[in-house]
């Protein structure tokens, strides 16, 4: 039984890093859930950026400083959404 909660909680860890940037650092943000990029989606880029990061919400998501293009949209978003 510890055996099979070791190796669940191994793959979980594996899986679920924490993020490892900082205040400051530059990062893309995923166009998953962006509607209002203008053009063909598919032509896109799946990240847009690089965004400074301006704050951050605890292990799970981060507050990122948009461009003009964007600014509509919430600052802030889950740490799955972004990558270093």
């Amino acid at each position: 039984m510890e055996d099979s909660f070791s190796y669940a909680k191994d793959k979980w860890d594996k899986s679920h890093a924490t993020p490892d940037f900082k205040v400051g650092d530059l990062v893309l943000v995923s166009t998953t859930n962006f509607n209002n990029i203008k053009g063909c989606k598919k032509l896109k880029g799946s990240f847009a950026g690089p965004f400074v990061v301006k704050a951050l919400h605890g292990e799970s998501s981060a507050e990122v400083e948009l461009s003009e293009e964007l600014s509509n949209k919430h600052s802030t978003f889950p740490v799955s959404l972004i990558k270093p």
